[in-house]
């Protein structure tokens, strides 16, 4: 039986003024045979909402496509209630503003209403997967600051934490330090450290359960549904419905005799090791320090990147040997003093030292000479080489993560979370930080990036509104970020299953787990909703209500495609609504024109382009299909982690579709923007459409 679908088409935003719109109205009615197809001025305006809702009453519509402005645009207005199914169609940027006046403008507005017409007709009622329970507690790996400061939060939000600390006390290794850098007012004097104030805190907090020298065995389940099984000192099973990961960091130890003499030579020792010996006070008055920093860090041999930390603790370390011992001298031999914000006046305090030595230049060589040390250095402000004595060389090393396997996911696709080329934990650094690829786990503090102790702090905090976040969409049954409230779903018909294994080796966040013999075991909770399993299944075994195949493919076979004779190509163009599709509307609100010969269908992510698409359009009679999404690589990064990607590798599966069916290779192009290059994504539309009239017509447009 089919749906009692309604049409109405909004005359505001100049789009009246760029179309026929009773023509419009006449033709869809006479072509769709709609339960209704009436226009308004303003469709989003109270008179409008009151017209929809009186005219989808009367005609006892199950939904309605809602043609004017975009999805993402008054959403709120056209949230109709009552179960009503909507379609929204961007008449606004997608053709009044964006296409030349014309014919080919009004066929434009044709061939999207139908899209969305037929799109309704295919789209399923969305329900939201619930769970019978789901809890509300929350799990914290990690006990350092950035872990005690989330536990915190999350209490003082009226969670129940589980705080879970392998070692036998609270505080991570700024618990070991004597003195911690100032990083408020006054900045000349070092502090205790935070860490045992954040641990007394943590100890008194009526919602938080400590548990110290206990470990991870297993962790399963889903967000809402997560079950650790606890080790250790207390073993035991505790159910939570999201995880902060703030396992932290431990110190780079660079292999003997690799870094200035690290491990050959006596008395040429680590930041840390100086540390533990500050702690315990066992240090011996020596004549001379010197401080080598930058020991190891951005360095391709050793660690590139900077730890962000090491200059201020160098400083700290300083200024806390010449309170100790006031006649020694302390050299500190520096690339670059990196001290951002307020750690600058720290830096100031300790120039004024006449006691503090600043060398700017490289160590060439650390040697032994007659019980004391040599450093040969490079100096770079006064361009000659320089010997200095010392008694002890400390070497600035920089942090590197703990190791995320520590959770022991019980997940298909590995045990810890997912990392970035050095290691830390992987999320989409521009937009979401404290995601991981595992979703309702957080990553907080050094497990995520290098950073000092009060950034570790804010990030658990911002780590534990997430896990509060995701409880919260959970218990509503809606996703998170990128598609926040989406509450569709992967419903898998395994009746056609073949155990490929593609959807659970390509899903990006671990939805899936398999059987024995490879049946995908979908948890929905997991799923962020982007589609690239659909893309990925050859047989159409996973479909979402309102995203299957057949629901793109019919939409993209509803398009009227023109023949040869009228010398108007049809172009499918595939965008990502994430980056391409806003800034392709972007381009329109600023007043740029796309060719009017495309025909644009948002994709979830370009990974979610299945090839039955491409096949129907190239067998309906389009003449190219161009795919546009978001920058793949860690410079930039898909929403979705590897959609890009995705795309790119299965160009090869595209080639094959086009050889059997002898078209040429160019007929399918893959291209990538940033959000914000709406004049790059017109030329690339422009571009293509030049390479498509010099190839000709498809020749199955007439077939």
């Amino acid at each position: 039986m089919s749906k009692k679908l309604g049409i109405f088409i909004c005359e505001g935003c100049r789009i009246a003024d760029a179309l026929e719109v009773a023509t419009l109205s006449a033709k869809m009615k006479d072509e769709l045979q709609p339960g209704c197809c009436v226009s308004h001025r303003s469709l989003c305006s109270p008179s409008g909402i009151e017209m929809i809702l009186e005219t989808a009453g009367a005609a006892s519509l199950e939904g309605c496509v809602i043609a004017g402005c975009g999805k993402g645009t008054r959403d709120d207005a056209f949230d109709l209630g009552n179960g009503m199914t909507i379609e929204r169609v961007n008449l606004r940027e997608w053709v009044a503003w964006a296409l030349e006046e014309g014919d080919d403008r009004q066929m434009a507005a044709e061939d999207y209403i139908r899209m969305g017409f037929t799109g309704l007709k295919h789209t399923a009622e969305v329900k939201p997967f619930l769970l019978e329970h789901t809890n509300e507690e929350i799990l914290v790996m990690g006990g350092g600051v950035a872990g005690m400061q989330a536990a915190l939060d999350g209490a003082r939000n009226g969670y129940t934490v589980h705080l879970v600390e392998k070692s036998d006390h609270l505080g991570g290794w700024a618990s070991r330090w004597s003195r911690q850098i100032p990083f408020d007012q006054p900045f000349n004097k070092l502090r205790i450290p935070e860490a045992f104030r954040l641990a007394q805190e943590v100890e008194a907090a009526a919602g938080i359960h400590v548990y110290l020298e206990t470990t991870i065995e297993k962790t399963a389940g889903q967000p809402g549904d997560f079950t650790v099984t606890l080790r250790g000192k207390h073993q035991s099973d505790i159910n939570v419905g999201a995880i902060v990961t703030a396992s932290g960091w431990k110190p780079y130890l660079p292999a003997a005799g690799t870094l200035y003499g690290y491990g050959e030579v006596p008395g040429v020792i680590t930041s840390v090791e100086l540390e533990e010996a500050l702690a315990a006070d066992s240090l011996v008055e020596r004549e001379a320090y010197l401080f080598v920093q930058c020991a190891g860090s951005r360095d391709s041999a050793h660690l590139p990147y900077c730890s962000s930390v090491c200059c201020g603790i160098s400083l700290k370390q300083a200024r806390q040997l010449r309170e100790m011992f006031p006649e020694s001298i302390v050299y500190i031999v520096y690339r670059d003093i990196r001290t951002p914000g307020f750690l600058e006046d720290f830096y100031r305090a300790v120039q004024d030292d006449p006691g503090i030595i600043f060398i700017k230049g490289d160590v060439q060589h650390v040697g032994s000479s007659n019980g004391r040390m040599d450093i040969g250095i490079q100096d770079h402000l006064l361009g000659e080489q320089l010997h200095v004595t010392a008694d002890q060389v400390i070497l600035a090393t920089g942090m590197v993560p703990a190791d995320t396997r520590d959770l022991h996911l019980s997940y298909r696709l590995g045990e810890g979370i997912p990392e970035l080329k050095y290691d830390f934990s992987d999320s989409h650094f521009i937009c979401f930080p404290y995601e991981s690829r595992r979703t309702g786990i957080y990553a907080a503090g050094g497990v995520r990036s290098p950073m000092d102790i009060p950034s570790a702090m804010a990030d658990g905090s911002g780590a534990m509104m997430k896990a509060i976040q995701v409880i919260e969409s959970t218990k509503r049954g809606d996703a998170v970020h990128p598609r926040a409230g989406d509450r569709s779903y992967p419903m898998l018909y395994l009746e056609r299953c073949t155990d490929c294994k593609r959807c659970t080796e390509e899903c990006p966040f671990g939805t899936y787990d398999e059987t024995p013999s490879g049946t995908p075991v979908v948890y929905p909770n997991r799923c962020r909703r982007c589609g690239i399993c659909l893309g990925a299944c050859p047989e159409r075994v996973i479909s979402f209500a309102d995203f299957s195949i057949t629901l793109l493919s019919e939409k993209i076979k509803s398009i009227e495609v023109p023949d040869e004779f009228e010398e108007k190509p049809r172009v499918l163009v595939f965008v990502c609504e994430n980056d391409a599709l806003p800034a392709l509307e972007m381009a329109t609100r600023k007043g740029l024109k796309i060719n009017p010969f495309i025909r644009l269908v948002p994709v979830r992510c370009l990974g979610s382009i299945n090839r039955v698409w491409v096949s129907d359009a190239l067998s309906k009679g389009y003449d190219g299909i161009l795919q546009i999404g978001c920058k793949p690589g860690d410079d930039y990064q898909c929403h979705f982690i590897h959609g890009s990607e995705l795309t790119e590798q299965r160009s090869g599966i595209y080639e094959e579709t086009l050889t059997s069916m002898m078209l040429e290779p160019e007929r399918i192009a893959t291209e990538f923007v940033e959000i914000t290059e709406y004049k790059k994504i017109i030329e690339i539309i422009d571009d293509y459409m030049e390479e498509v009239d010099l190839m000709g017509p498809n020749p199955f447009k007439d077939m």
